[in-house]
């Protein structure tokens, strides 16, 4: 179990100035990105967390998968999105789990390195393991990653011999963030957005994630690129939080907090600055205890403490209530229904939970329960994060491409934060640090600058 410790910095506001490079035929590689509904709704967010004080939960309703294939000839993949975790990884046909129980691995895929031409060896130091006890480990490969028509050769990702977890995961946080670096003391070596820009297939190490609302099946990721038809108002530029000097994941301070309706606010956090952690990887919100407390409250919720998971009505989801976050000024407004989740089917009815669970002593996690509700710009090189409300279900683009430099996202302003992070906090992160948490490595900071390029898109998330 791993813990970091948030030092206190004082961010100084500068405004991002707008920059639009529209092109008449921007290079987007398109990529059908699914939603899975899921029957377990508690195995998933259990094994990511890390405080052994939580009990948490599956992504309740939808995993978001994209389609792409590894090798030569191609072996195909469906991979997990993941903006809390750095890797990508796969099982071999042959792991421990998937030999026994191959319908395990059929959905997500499997690679074998021996039917692939392109296939060469990195190291034996793939090793990732969760707190429920599953995890994989085998060896570290570089290989050509195909997606949405695109190949990019010499790809380094992880492959798992001994296994007891399924799940193809698609990792894009950063590099520092890996497992390799974490456990095994070694460099970060280029993951998918890095990559990218070393390639000069994007100018920036850079994306943007919108995932839609709860009902849609689909969606989109941008790497080098925002879609402005995807968002209302502008973009709000955010610094992300430094651990231990570092940046290795995406904190932001969040400052208020607020749950409105017609006829009445209720003030959840007022003029804080409390750090959360935007991860894509888990399906709930997870807060303070006694935020939380309050809304099980309000909204009449049962907690179930073996499963960390409180069922509310399903007709909460009918109410005009939504919760107000504030970073900064940039307002991030989430509605009811997109807090109640169907968890499972009971003799004929729907059994409903509500999608925020208590972080206990851990950093608090703005999962895909907030996500939905935000259009997010993931900005790696300059180490922030612009936010906007989502145009839930826009049928209509216009991509912008994100530029090299401290300017480069289009249609963005920055955002002043004064806020420091305590000495005390402590980190709970998503899958890769999951994985990394038993050693402590010296960070190895920064991710290099890209070069000119284009953009690349994944269609359908």
């Amino acid at each position: 179990m791993k813990y970091s410790t948030f030092f206190a910095a004082h961010l100084v506001s500068s405004a991002v100035a707008i920059r639009l490079s529209p092109r008449e035929n921007p290079r987007v590689i398109g990529l059908d990105i699914q939603r899975k509904s899921n029957v377990d709704p508690i195995a998933h967010d259990r094994m990511r967390k890390r405080a052994p004080v939580q009990q948490t939960l599956d992504n309740l309703d939808t995993l978001y998968f994209a389609n792409a294939s590894l090798g030569t000839p191609q072996q195909s993949l469906r991979l997990h999105i993941d903006t809390g975790s750095s890797d990508l990884w796969v099982n071999t046909p042959t792991s421990t789990l998937c030999s026994q129980r191959g319908d395990q691995c059929s959905d997500s895929g499997t690679y074998n390195a021996n039917d692939s031409s392109t296939y060469s060896y990195v190291n034996g130091e793939f090793n990732i393991s969760y707190v429920d006890g599953s995890g994989a480990s085998g060896d570290y490969v570089t290989d050509t990653f195909h997606f949405g028509g695109q190949a990019i050769k010499d790809f380094q990702f992880g492959v798992g011999y001994t296994s007891s977890s399924s799940e193809a995961v698609l990792g894009i946080g950063y590099a520092i963030n890996e497992v390799a670096v974490n456990r095994g003391g070694l460099d970060p070596y280029p993951n998918l957005p890095q990559k990218l820009a070393n390639d000069s297939t994007i100018n920036s190490v850079a994306y943007s994630l919108w995932l839609n609302d709860l009902d849609a099946s689909t969606g989109n990721i941008l790497f080098g690129g925002v879609d402005t038809d995807k968002y209302h108002g502008s973009l709000h530029t955010l610094p992300i939080i430094q651990e231990q000097g570092v940046y290795a994941e995406f904190l932001v301070n969040l400052n208020s907090l607020s749950m409105n309706n017609a006829s009445h606010n209720l003030s959840l956090i007022s003029n804080q600055n409390l750090p959360v952690l935007l991860d894509s990887g888990t399906s709930l919100t997870y807060l303070p205890s006694s935020i939380v407390s309050t809304l099980y409250t309000k909204y009449s919720a049962q907690y179930d403490s073996s499963q960390g998971t409180a069922f509310v009505d399903c007709d909460v989801a009918n109410l005009n209530d939504h919760l107000v976050f504030t970073f900064a000024g940039a307002n991030i407004t989430v509605p009811m229904n997109e807090l109640v989740v169907v968890g499972a089917v009971s003799r004929g009815q729907p059994v409903c939970i509500l999608g925020i669970a208590p972080s206990g002593n851990s950093v608090a996690i703005l999962g895909d329960t907030f996500l939905r509700s935000a259009y997010v710009v993931y900005d790696l090189d300059n180490n922030q994060i612009s936010l906007a409300q989502t145009n839930f279900n826009a049928t209509t683009s216009n991509i912008q491409e994100i530029q090299a430099g401290t300017s480069g996202v289009p249609n963005a302003s920055g955002v002043a934060d004064t806020a420091s992070t305590s000495a005390g906090a402590t980190a709970a992160t998503s899958r890769g640090a999951a994985a990394a948490a038993m050693t402590a490595n010296p960070w190895i900071g920064g991710a290099a600058l890209a070069g000119a390029g284009l953009l690349m898109g994944f269609n359908g998330l």
